[in-house]
């Protein structure tokens, strides 16, 4: 009998999944920027586990996780051509971490909505070597073997990855100064004054609106601080009335989850330097809010 057919095995092999799971789950979520998506992956690695030869498995989790990296950078390079095609700007799906804060890994890294959406301009197998690296703190020799490469390559992979943020994002403020500038930015967004608005806002702000063509949200990026403004007061009153709202975590960071007649319609989310407001996430696609409304109260 294999020990993929031996119950008591597979006992085990239940046990050895499950306890890498949280990991599987956080290197796809990253890689993808879906948690969707990255259950799907998941659930397939979990069904290669049972139907490999597990005796001849020596590490059962670096199994997985190379698995699941390599199963996730297939489905990011299929997803990049349809994204191409995506209605509208495209954010990452967001994800409740009240209760795991780092989503599986050593450290929250590649996790905030913005670093997310900026990975996703990399390839998927430099955002997987990022990810692996800066997340999961795995050593770069063991990164080569995962994606099949040599370990000075995996070391540039890496080194082009931190270059792109670096050169993309400012360092973000403390999670105290986080929510006092996102509840200041609400506080002048609801109520539409431009100054206030103007205040908070950096010159080359750009503000994204997901809505996956399904809601009335802006089909292009709004750049700049009279612009963004100007769209915001513009926004207001057609937005605003009627809608509730509620203080969240999504991905690390204090986020706003704005209802409707008791359902979601948007979660606002910020990237925050010492300049101020760099860029704000409207996700308004109701496929990518139902998962994470679910989370919160599930």
């Amino acid at each position: 009998m294999r020990a993929a057919d031996d119950p008591h095995s597979l006992d085990r092999a239940t046990r050895e999944f499950m306890g890498a799971r949280p990991q599987l789950f956080g290197i796809a979520y990253r890689v993808l920027g879906s948690a969707v998506d990255a259950e799907d992956i998941v659930q397939e690695a979990w069904l290669r586990w049972q139907q490999t030869d597990r005796s001849a498995v020596r590490e059962p989790s670096a199994f997985l996780a190379t698995v699941t990296t390599r199963l996730a950078i297939n489905l990011a390079r299929s997803a990049r051509m349809r994204r191409e095609s995506y209605t509208g700007p495209w954010l990452p799906e967001p994800v409740d971490t009240s209760a795991d804060p780092q989503l599986g890994a050593e450290r929250a890294e590649a996790l905030d909505l913005a670093v997310l959406f900026l990975l996703e301009k990399l390839n998927p197998v430099e955002r997987a070597a990022y990810v692996l690296r800066e997340a999961f703190a795995y050593p770069y020799k063991r990164i080569a073997d995962i994606l099949e490469t040599s370990e000075a390559n995996t070391r540039q992979l890496v080194s082009r990855a931190r270059k792109h943020l670096s050169a993309e994002r400012r360092e973000p403020v403390g999670s105290d100064d986080h929510r006092r500038l996102l509840e200041v930015f609400l506080a002048a967004a609801r109520s539409g004054r431009l100054s206030a608005l103007e205040d908070v806002l950096t010159a080359d702000v750009v503000s994204h609106s997901d809505g996956g063509g399904v809601r009335g949200a802006s089909r292009i990026p709004v750049v700049g601080r009279p612009q963004v403004s100007r769209y915001l007061v513009a926004f207001a009153p057609r937005f605003w009335p009627g809608t509730e709202t509620r203080r969240v975590e999504a991905n690390g960071r204090p986020a706003v989850l704005v209802s409707a007649g008791g359902r979601a319609v948007a979660l606002l989310s910020v990237d925050v330097s010492a300049r101020g407001i760099e860029h704000i996430m409207w996700v308004m696609n109701p496929a990518k809010l139902a998962p994470y409304v679910d989370s919160l109260t599930g």
